[in-house]
Order: structure tokens, then sequence, then C-alpha cells
């Protein structure tokens, strides 16, 4: 802030955020800390850069004003990001009731003997936010999205690994099962065999024994008792 006896200036310099081909405006807070009427008048070293509004007004008592400064959109930008262009904010007193309409340019002419206050403003520029840096805060955003793909494909190669081990006990559980139900068949093969030989020997011993005009032998007691036995087994394993 820049403060005169009359009125003071916020912010001290006039502050443009440079972009090429844009029109940039600055805002300027004009403030009378007086009980006297004070006219101003707003200048620069290159006006067809610049638009004032208002560039000339009058700041009541104890109040406030805000000037508004636009740049014209630059073609070109100047070496270093330096500029020499220059505002000067003359302000005097003035009678009670004085309008912006009032004000002419004798007002701030020292040599007619009036006193007229100045204060000068320079310009500075101010570069965008760097594109590059916009680019790093991506990077880093996008750092942890990569951190995160390797949590990611690090928790999918484990599911992974556990879906392979189980598919693995799972083939060594059908393995044993089918070694199971193969040993299985081959017992049931071998008892249907016994089961049969056991059949046409008592079927010989029956025929056998018709002939003879008696009952069944002791032996073909046992070997009905057998074949019931095996195919208990049988139907158990089954």
């Amino acid at each position: 802030m820049s403060t005169g006896e009359l009125l003071s200036s916020d912010p001290s310099e006039l502050k443009f955020t440079f972009e090429l081909r844009k029109q940039i405006s600055c805002s300027l807070q004009l403030s009378n800390k007086t009980d006297n009427y004070v006219a101003f008048k707003v200048k620069t070293t290159n006006p067809k850069k610049y638009c004032v509004r208002p560039n000339a007004g009058v700041v009541l008592p104890r109040s406030a004003c805000e000037v508004m400064v636009t740049m014209q959109a630059q073609k070109e930008a100047p070496p270093d990001m330096q500029c020499r262009d220059k505002f000067l904010l003359q302000s005097v007193k003035v009678n009670d009731g004085v309008t912006a309409t009032d004000i002419t340019a004798e007002m701030f002419n020292k040599e007619a003997g009036h006193v007229v206050e100045e204060c000068k403003l320079r310009v500075v520029y101010v570069s965008p936010p760097s594109p590059i840096q916009e680019g790093s805060e991506e990077g880093s955003s996008a750092g942890v999205s990569v951190s995160d793909g390797r949590h990611a494909n690090a928790a999918e190669f484990a599911s992974g690994a556990r879906a392979s081990t189980e598919g693995l006990e799972a083939q060594d559980m059908s393995s044993e099962a089918r070694a199971l139900v193969t040993k299985l068949t081959e017992e049931k093969n071998k008892a249907i065999q016994q089961n049969n030989k056991l059949r046409q020997e008592l079927e010989l011993l029956r025929r056998e024994g018709s002939k003879s005009g008696g009952g069944l032998s002791f032996m073909v007691v046992i070997l009905i008792g057998l074949i019931g036995i095996i195919m208990g087994y049988i139907m158990k394993k089954s």
C-alpha cells in the first residue's frame, strides 16, 4: 500500500499476470482518510497500452474508490518479463460537493498554485503458472496412480497365486479320487469275476447233486455264504 496525505492506493504496484494475446486487468483501491473532498487523476507513460476506468474522479471524505486498469492484449512478451511502464496518481483537495464532471486539468496544475499530491506506481508482470509445475503435480498424482497400480498388480498376483495353489490342491485331490475310483473298479471287477466263477461252480455242483438224487452238500452251503459276503462287500464299496 502506498500512503499519501490525501489518498492511499492499494496495491502500491500494478501487477498483471502476463499472457500473450489476452487482456489483463488489475484493480486499484483509492482510500480517502481525510475529511475533505479529494479529486484524483491517473496518468500513464503508455496511454495506448492501458485503459483506466475511471481515469479521474472524486473520493468523498472517509470513503474509497476502485479504479480498474486494463492492459491491452500483447503480441510479444518483454525481455526478462520486465516492464518500464509507470502510472502517476495525482490527488488534490477540492470544494465540497464537487463531482467527477467538475474535474478539469487546471485543478492538477502545480504552476497555478494548486497543492497536488503525486504517487508513482510501477507496473510488474507476473508469470502465469508454469505448465511444467502443473505437469509435475499431475506427475506426482500419476506416480500415486502408478504406485496404486503396483499394489493392485501385487494383489492380483497374490490372488492368482492362491487360485493356482487351490487349483493344484484340487488337482491333487482329483488325482487321488481317480486313483481310488480305479482301485475300487478293479476290486469290483475282480469280485464280479470271482462271483461268476463261484456261480459256475455252484451250478456245476447243483447238476452233480441232481444227478446223484441228493440235496445240496455242505460245500454248496459254504459257497452260497461266500457269494453273499462278496456281494455285500461289492455293494458297500459301490
